[in-house]
């Protein structure tokens, strides 16, 4: 596709770790080193939990666990057969020809074992030139039509705005789906699986049979007249109407052909979702006979239950046809959490790969005294290669399909992840490591195949090694105003540019101390902490008088990012229309946070002038398409 890519916070500065700490042979480190360069140890105790979470692989796992490797590589495998995806068996013997097709094959060796072989080319495919774009919470972008919440016909419009202002993607929050009932997760960065895409984000009027059901558009219309984005109302109205267009209609022919297409993964989310509107959204609840998808218990309640898995099938194959359109030939670069909320679809569907009694999270640091837990609970990575990396390859090709983009949030998570034991605080945690070089290979296979830009969010603790082996398999680095002490200027070519993310202050926050306001509000640090961060951060505004107005601090921001001669560009649109409020506040639990919408409709986007100004300036900025040279 041209170009023409929770959430997770940042956690510190975006400073390396030099650090090589001890690993035992479960890949739990003994030793963490902070982002103040400051030694910790980790409790015998922590590591004796995790251990026995992890559990000892079977004795021929090395054997059997799949082979990354990329054309002309030498192989420990002797003469072997391999049967290619597309049914052709090659011959070889020690080393894979340089002209070996990539793609996911079968290896079988004389002695009968098979084993997976995936074939990468090593690098993710990035696009010719620089360009820039808008960061979208989608579900913030309302238009007059829209339900209560952005939707994907807004997205389309968003597209048209963009390509008109000469941009070239979009960046949007996770469209990942949740549990589809009440109590609706509002944080897009947990979702109950990372293959399947949320229906709230459906238009209605432009769901196929819609035009012969009274879709009620008034009362839809109405549920955006609140302050906040209601995801209960909203999805109890959308889905009373769905429903009625879905018995109604039913797709027809091309529905049943896309969903036979799709095969069993979309029948275990569209069973698992069946389930969960009987028996709740945390399947550990559930009845013992339901609880496992290979449970021969299971096709009797399909079949009892046809209509209603059928019904969250068809909302996919809807899903499906609407992003399409919303997409067009723009560049959408789609957000992959971190992980999957633990009672979810993915969580069903893996449960024998994931680790019980334990989460992920970000240990103390500078940017949180008391670290962090976000709730998902993390891959055993010993299962995670017994299971040929399925996990992780189909979570990678979904969120890329169809799209052109992926950002990969927190991507160090791909070298190690922070598990955190259940009954203890996030500093109880531990650091436990991951097969780095294969995940990032199959991200290059995959990036090549879809032709999809891949961005990787190393902002926090960067540890050594981390942003070489992005830079080597052509993953972009994230960089923001708001983090780097150099000037734009001399910024990576090899990365995203933007001011901020969901989870920092907008320009107008900072500028007007309205940010700093809100934390003070809902305690999130000390009075000399929250002034510290902001006069950390308004220097990396240089040129601005005191009291100037808000909209000179909007442009002199981006003004900066214009000088950067990294890739991409990206701007959110909160900045752009002056938001005061960021999308997410981190630590905080009576802020209505991602349910902010925001506070100029799609409709009048094209025409506001602090808009305008900021899309003619990056718009300037990439057309300077001046870079350093490799090395320079």
């Amino acid at each position: 596709m041209p170009l023409c890519a929770a959430a997770a916070p940042p956690s510190g500065e975006d400073q390396p770790v030099t650090s090589t700490p001890t690993t035992d042979e479960w890949g739990i480190d003994a030793g963490w080193l902070d982002a103040l360069d400051e030694e910790h140890e980790v409790a015998q105790a922590t590591i004796d939990q995790l251990r026995e979470v992890i559990g000892q692989p079977p004795a021929d796992l090395e054997e059997r666990a799949p082979i990354v490797a990329r054309p002309g590589d030498a192989l420990e495998v002797d003469r072997a057969d391999v049967v290619c995806e597309d049914g052709e068996v090659r011959s070889i013997d020690g080393e894979l020809p340089a002209d070996f097709p990539l793609g996911y094959h079968w290896l079988s060796s004389p002695e009968g074992r098979r084993r997976r072989l995936i074939v990468s080319p090593g690098r993710c495919w990035l696009p010719e030139d620089r360009a820039w774009g808008w960061a979208v919470q989608l579900y913030a972008a309302r238009s007059r039509d829209s339900w209560g919440i952005g939707d994907l016909a807004d997205l389309r419009a968003l597209r048209r705005m963009a390509a008109d202002q000469g941009a070239s993607f979009l960046l949007i929050n996770p469209l990942h789906a949740v549990a589809p009932t009440p109590g609706q997760e509002a944080s897009p960065y947990l979702p109950a699986t990372r293959r399947f895409r949320n229906p709230l984000y459906l238009r209605v009027a432009e769901v196929p049979g819609a035009e012969n059901v009274d879709l009620e558009e008034d009362a839809g219309r109405a549920l955006s007249d609140g302050s906040l984005i209601d995801r209960d109302a909203i999805w109890a109205r959308k889905r009373e109407v769905l429903m009625r267009i879905f018995f109604a209609h039913g797709g027809g022919e091309a529905f049943a052909r896309w969903r036979e297409e799709q095969g069993q993964t979309l029948q275990d989310w569209a069973t698992w979702a069946a389930i969960v509107e009987e028996h709740g959204g945390e399947w550990h609840t559930w009845p013992a006979e339901l609880r496992r998808p290979e449970s021969p218990e299971l096709a009797a309640y399909v079949e009892q239950h046809g209509a209603v898995v059928g019904f969250h099938a068809w909302l996919q194959w809807a899903l499906d046809l609407q992003f399409t359109a919303a997409t067009g030939d723009m560049t959408v670069i789609q957000d992959l959490p971190i992980g999957f909320a633990g009672g979810g679809a993915d969580a069903w569907a893996w449960q024998d790969v994931l680790a019980e009694g334990v989460s992920v999270g970000a240990p103390p640091d500078a940017f949180n005294s008391q670290g962090q837990d976000w709730g998902s609970p993390p891959l055993i990575p010993w299962r995670l290669r017994d299971a040929d990396y399925e996990p992780f390859i189909q979570s990678i090709r979904a969120t890329m399909a169809g799209a052109g983009g992926l950002r990969i949030d927190h991507v160090m998570g791909l070298f190690r992840l922070w598990w955190v034991p259940s009954g203890g605080t996030a500093a109880d945690g531990a650091y436990v490591r991951y097969p780095a070089e294969d995940l990032l290979d199959i991200v290059a296979l995959e990036s090549s195949r879809a032709q999809a830009l891949v961005v990787g969010e190393d902002l926090g603790t960067v540890e050594d090694g981390v942003r070489e082996a992005m830079a080597e398999h052509g993953v972009l680095s994230y960089r923001l105003l708001w983090f780097e002490d150099d000037a734009p200027a001399e910024w990576p070519a090899d990365a995203m540019a933007a001011i901020t993310t969901h989870d920092l202050p907008t320009v107008t926050g900072l500028w007007t101390g309205e940010d700093v306001e809100e934390q003070r509000e809902h305690g999130t640090g000390t009075e000399e902490e929250l002034q510290r961060g902001r006069t950390a951060l308004l220097e990396h505004l240089p040129g601005l008088a005191e009291g100037a107005p808000v909209e000179k601090a909007v442009t002199r921001a981006h003004e900066l990012l214009a000088t950067a001669p990294s890739k991409l560009l990206s701007a959110t649109l909160d900045d752009a229309v002056g938001e005061l409020r960021r999308p997410n506040m981190p630590g905080t639990v009576d802020r209505p946070n991602w349910s902010l919408p925001l506070p100029v409709l799609v409709e009048d986007l094209p025409g506001h002038p602090l808009l305008q100004e900021v899309a003619a300036t990056l718009a300037a900025g990439t057309a300077n398409d001046r870079r350093p040279a490799p090395g320079e």
